[in-house]
C-alpha cells in the first residue's frame, strides 16, 4: 500500500496520541505505585474521644516516614476510613481496605469487640493488623500483632501495686459491658483469690457503651468501701463513659486517698479538656506516660506538637503502641525486601524498636512484645506523676497463667509450630480458640 502525506499525517498523530497516551498511564501508574496503609479507627461515636488521636498519630508517622524516602523506594499512602464506633462495621471497613485500597497493612481497632469482629476478615484475606491498645488476652492470630498490653504487662502489675502499696484488701471491678472488661476481670478475680482475696471481698459490675448516669453504681462503690476494709476501683470503663464516672466520686465524696480508682483506659487524652479536679490523685496503668523523662520521648512530644501546630497536644500510651508498631512494621518490610504479607508476617518475629520509655521493644514469638509497666498518679494538669515502674521489660502473655483452659497454652507463630494455641499438656495444636 502506497502512503499518501494525509495517510502519513494521519498516522503519525495515532502513533502521537498512543504514546501520549501512553506517557499519560505511566505517570498516573507513578503516581499510584505507592505502599498503601490503612487506617481503621473511630473518628465518630463513642470511642472517637480516644480513637481520633491515634489516626492523627498514624498520619504524622507515615509523613515523617515519607521525608525520610518512604519505604522499600516508594513513597507510603494513608487510607483512613471511619468505623463510627460500630462493631460489624468495623469488619467491612476492613475488607474494603484490603480488596478494594489494597493497602499492605492496617493499623487500628481500639475496643476488643472491634478487633474480634475484623478478625475473620484478616485471616480470609491474609493480610495485617496492628492493634495498639491494651487488651484481655486470650488470644493469638498470625494475622495480628498486639502492641499494646496484655493482662500480664497492665491489669496484674497495678493489681500488685494496689496491694503491696496501698494494702488493699476490698475490690472493685468496674467495666464497660463488653469482651475486654469482662475478660479482663475474670483473669483478675482468679488472681486476686489465688492471692487469698475472699469472694465476698470482690465485686464485678458492668454498664453499656456511653453509659452516664453514674449514682446508683457509685452509691454501691460506697457502700461496698464502708466495711473497715480499704477498698479500690479497678477500672475497664472505655471511652466517653469515664468522664460522668469520675465526677460523680467527687459528687458522693469519694477521695482517691479514701478508695483509689486505677484505670486502664485513662490517658492523657482523656483527660484532656475535662475538669481533672474529680480525677486528681487516682491512678492509672500504662506502659507509657508523657512524662516520661527520656529523649526518645522528648523528641516525639516535639515532632508530634510541630504535626498537630498545637504545643499543647498530648500524648499517650496507645500513640506510643501505635509507634512501636509502626516502625516495627517498617523495619520487617525491609528485612523481607517486600511487603507480601506472608513474608513480613515470617520477618516481623524478632524485630526490636526504641519504645518511648528509653529502651527497646521486641516482637516476640506470640506476636505481642515486650514493655515496662508504668502506674501514674494522675495530676492537675491532666498528666502523671510516675509512681511506680517495673525494672525490665516484661513479655506480654497471650494465655493466663490463672485461667484452667489457658494455663497450658502457648503461642508461636514461627515454623515448625507455627500455632497460636499450642497445649503443651496433649502437645497438640488447637487447644482453644480454634
Amino acid at each position: 500500500m502506497r502512503f499518501t502525506p494525509h495517510m502519513k499525517a494521519r498516522a503519525f498523530g495515532a502513533l502521537l496520541a498512543a504514546a501520549m497516551t501512553s506517557t499519560a498511564l505511566t505517570g498516573a501508574f507513578a503516581q499510584e505505585d505507592t505502599i498503601k496503609v490503612g487506617i481503621l479507627h473511630s473518628l465518630s461515636g463513642t470511642m472517637a474521644i480516644s480513637e481520633t488521636t491515634l489516626k492523627d498519630a498514624m498520619l504524622m508517622l507515615i509523613e515523617e516516614q515519607n521525608k525520610k524516602g518512604g519505604l522499600l523506594g516508594k513513597k507510603l499512602e494513608a487510607v483512613v476510613v471511619d468505623p463510627a464506633s460500630d462493631w460489624p462495621l468495623f469488619a467491612e471497613k476492613a475488607r474494603e481496605l484490603i480488596e478494594k485500597d489494597k493497602v499492605s497493612a492496617v493499623f487500628g481497632c481500639w475496643t476488643s469487640v472491634s478487633r474480634k469482629s475484623v478478625l475473620p476478615v484478616f485471616k480470609e484475606l491474609d493480610n495485617i493488623l496492628f492493634y495498639p491498645v491494651q487488651y484481655e488476652g486470650e488470644e493469638s492470630e498470625r494475622n495480628v500483632f498486639y502492641t499494646g498490653a496484655a493482662p500480664n504487662q497492665q491489669a496484674i502489675p497495678a493489681v500488685d501495686y494496689l496491694m503491696e502499696n496501698e494494702g488493699v484488701e476490698r475490690w472493685v471491678l468496674e467495666g464497660t459491658d463488653y469482651v475486654y472488661p469482662r475478660t479482663t476481670n475474670k483473669i483478675l478475680e482468679a488472681y486476686l483469690k489465688s492471692k487469698g482475696v475472699a469472694a465476698e471481698d470482690i465485686i464485678v459490675n458492668y454498664t453499656p457503651f456511653g453509659f452516664s448516669d453514674w449514682q446508683t453504681e457509685v452509691s454501691s462503690i460506697k457502700k461496698f468501701g464502708s466495711a473497715g476494709k480499704k477498698t479500690a476501683v479497678v477500672s475497664t470503663i472505655n471511652g466517653d463513659a469515664n468522664v460522668p464516672f469520675y465526677k460523680e466520686l467527687a459528687n458522693q465524696g469519694i477521695k482517691a486517698e479514701d478508695i483509689p480508682v486505677v484505670a486502664f483506659s485513662v490517658g492523657e487524652e482523656e483527660l484532656a479538656g475535662i475538669d481533672t479536679k474529680p480525677l486528681v490523685g487516682h491512678l492509672a496503668a500504662w506502659n507509657y506516660f508523657q512524662s516520661v523523662d527520656v529523649p526518645t520521648n522528648a523528641e516525639f512530644i516535639k515532632t508530634w506538637r510541630a504535626y498537630t501546630k498545637n504545643d499543647k497536644r498530648v500524648t499517650n500510651d496507645p500513640m506510643e503502641a501505635s509507634f512501636i508498631g509502626f516502625n516495627m512494621w517498617l523495619k520487617a518490610v525491609e528485612k523481607a525486601g517486600t511487603t507480601e504479607q506472608d513474608k513480613v508476617i515470617d520477618a516481623m518475629v524478632g524485630v526490636s524498636v526504641p519504645n518511648l520509655s528509653g529502651g527497646y521493644s521486641t516482637m516476640m514469638p506470640n506476636h505481642h512484645i515486650t514493655k515496662p509497666v508504668l502506674i501514674g498518679e494522675i495530676q492537675d494538669d491532666g498528666q502523671f506523676d510516675i509512681v511506680s515502674q517495673t525494672p525490665g521489660l516484661i513479655v506480654g502473655d497471650e494465655w493466663s497463667d490463672y485461667l484452667p483452659d489457658s494455663k497450658d497454652l502457648i503461642a508461636d507463630w514461627r515454623a515448625p509450630m507455627s500455632c497460636g494455641n499450642f497445649n503443651t499438656a496433649t502437645g497438640k495444636c488447637g487447644g482453644k480458640g480454634e
